[in-house]
């Protein structure tokens, strides 16, 4: 969905790659995480082997508190620095921050957010793309969208819905909708 707001001209703010770059080596959560959870979630290169540590946090919620915790302020704080430094970029009109999680640790509002957008799709059509995505099995990629706020209470706090159950084609329809609107959207 994110590509599809960038194909049409958006500025796109990616939370996991910013996610990927605090927890790389050196990044600003990097430590507090491999003290955490030790060097179990480690590669041999160092890295974290995010596999790993998604296993572990997605089988018991304290970790992943923790994880949340030790994470999501560094990847809010590169998020509204990136989100400054489109702003402050001419021919920028809008910024799309791509948070596939943003309702499960926030309602949006200390964002500043101008809206929010949800992809819908049935569970079984989100549970077939998550374990082919990831490489899990079902009832894996069931435990870990069980670990979230249940989508339709995401979907009612949305401002714009783009129902993903259909084809490529009809999901680049729904985003084009949703670009008119926001770019429409009085702000």
């Amino acid at each position: 969905m994110a590509q599809g707001f960038r194909e049409l001209g958006a500025a796109v703010v990616d939370a996991d790659a910013i996610a990927r770059e605090v927890t790389a080596p050196g990044g600003a959560a990097y430590q507090g995480v491999v003290e955490a959870f030790g060097r179990s979630v480690l590669r041999a290169d160092g890295t974290i082997d995010r596999k790993a540590l998604a296993a572990r946090v997605f089988a018991d919620a304290s970790a992943r508190l923790r994880l949340n915790a030790l994470t999501h302020p560094h990847i809010r704080r590169r998020m509204a620095e990136e989100a400054a430094r489109l702003a402050a970029t001419p021919g920028v009109e809008v910024i799309v921050l791509d948070i596939p999680l943003l309702l499960d640790t926030t309602d949006g509002v200390d964002l500043g957010l101008d809206g929010i957008v949800v992809a819908d799709a049935s569970d079984d059509v989100r549970v077939g793309r998550l374990a082919a995505r990831d490489g899990l099995s079902p009832e894996e990629a069931r435990r870990r969208m069980r670990a979230q706020v249940p989508l339709r209470d995401k979907v009612a706090r949305a401002d714009w819905v783009i129902d993903n159950n259909g084809s490529p084609d009809r999901t680049r329809e729904q985003v084009r909708a949703v670009w008119e609107a926001i770019r429409t959207h009085p702000r």
